[in-house]
């Protein structure tokens, strides 16, 4: 892997977090953006800790809905997401990080994008 520099850390106020709706699961939506080409890159789950845990370590982490367990992107694909930014919308039930992309790409299959199939082609 690379060097890549460290994720920039967000101090978020305790207003902001409690703020956020997570759904009947305990999870919200989390859009990951590429900063420097604006591509939508991936949509994926957070809970309020893994939440926590991106916003304090500048490193994407998710929660995985199939193995049920927190997701580090690129612990093991080695394509992780650093934060460069961070948004919750204005109803508070979703979530946009502006990341730098290491590696190949967001996608699990390889591509840089998960957005790589479009309608009507």
């Amino acid at each position: 892997m690379s060097p890549m520099p460290a994720g920039a850390q967000i101090n978020a106020t305790p207003a902001e977090l409690a703020a956020v709706k997570y759904d009947a699961a305990g999870l919200v939506v989390a859009i990951a953006q590429d900063v420097e080409t604006k591509a939508v890159l991936m949509v994926a789950w957070m809970n309020a800790e893994t939440l926590k845990m991106t916003l304090e370590e500048g490193r994407m982490v998710y929660w995985s809905r199939s193995r049920q367990e927190t997701w580090r992107k690129g612990d093991t694909s080695g394509d992780r997401q650093f934060v460069r930014e961070a948004y919750y919308d204005c109803d508070a039930d979703a979530l946009l990080f502006l990341v730098e992309q290491e590696g190949n790409g967001a996608c699990h299959t390889g591509a840089y994008s998960c957005f790589f199939r479009r309608f009507g082609e």
